[in-house]
């Protein structure tokens, strides 16, 4: 190998590229710190460009931690850091475990608080943090349509919209409206919309904020339709939830004195596959 090689591979950066039903991420492992990539941000949003660079739903870099396992930093494809992300959650548990950062059973720091996992072959069950910002029956106009929806937060804000025929849902422009409607400033909300099957089943799409598009699916967002489906009284724990990949990952919930508690997500995670990133996909 000649100097020029040895230079261009020596800022190469491993990484492993993941999708948890059809949300898809860039996972590195930073815990020696040895990352030297100036602008995080930036480069979240350079690595995850479809077609001109790897391209994600967003970006996960491991780092060391005093009071867990490890933590995170989470960053969506535009580039902006989010508190939480339930598929990518899902995503760093079996890389955890997998690269051998951790057991079986592990926790780790987010913006949100300590997440805590098992993972047991190719699915990992993450538990949430308890939800906040619960409110019902919101009404609101939004560029002269009305909307009856719940809004409630478990990790990032999601507000849920029930309809009858979700196949032909416009979740884009709609979601959009609702994102960015004033009742949700300065930061914005997801948007899910949600139908129900049965009592132990529902469908979700959903509108991210930071995506800015319909994604495959969105762990948090899954949840907060399940949460709120269950405060209408409509289903019942386990829930079952049918994303827009064809997926189904699996809810389980417990109230106690009229608060949404022991709250889990569960489902199977991909090893898409293992590379070596070239500077020029972040330059």
């Amino acid at each position: 190998m000649n100097s020029s090689e040895n230079k261009r591979n020596n800022k190469m950066i491993e990484f492993y590229k993941m999708s948890g039903s059809g949300n898809d991420f860039i996972i590195i492992d930073n815990r020696d710190l040895s990352l030297n990539i100036g602008n995080l941000s930036e480069f979240a949003g350079k690595v995850c460009q479809r077609k001109f660079s790897v391209g994600a739903d967003g970006l996960v870099i491991i780092e060391p931690s005093d009071n867990a396992d490890f933590k995170w930093q989470f960053y969506n494809s535009d580039g902006s850091v989010a508190e939480m992300c339930g598929n990518a959650a899902r995503c760093v548990a079996r890389f955890a475990h997998i690269k051998g950062i951790s057991a079986e059973k592990m926790s780790w720091e987010t913006i949100a608080g300590i997440i805590s996992a098992e993972v047991k072959g190719d699915v990992a069950k993450i538990k949430l943090m308890d939800p906040s910002a619960v409110e019902t029956e919101i009404k609101i106009d939004a560029d002269g349509q009305k909307f009856t929806l719940d809004s409630i937060n478990t990790g990032v804000p999601h507000a849920v919209v029930f309809v009858d025929d979700l196949d032909n849902c416009d979740v884009y422009t709609i979601g959009r409206k609702i994102r960015y409607h004033e009742k949700f400033a300065p930061r914005g909300t997801n948007a899910d919309f949600t139908a129900v099957i049965n009592r132990h089943k529902i469908k979700v799409r959903t509108y991210e904020r930071g995506v800015e598009d319909e994604t495959l699916a969105c762990g948090t967002g899954i949840v907060a339709a399940a949460l709120t489906a269950a405060q209408r009284g409509l289903v019942d724990s386990p829930t079952d939830v049918l994303v827009k990949s064809g997926e189904t990952l699996r809810i389980y919930f417990e109230n106690k004195k009229g608060l949404w508690q022991e709250i889990f997500l569960e489902g199977k995670v991909k090893i898409v596959y293992q590379g070596l990133l070239f500077e020029e996909a972040y330059k």
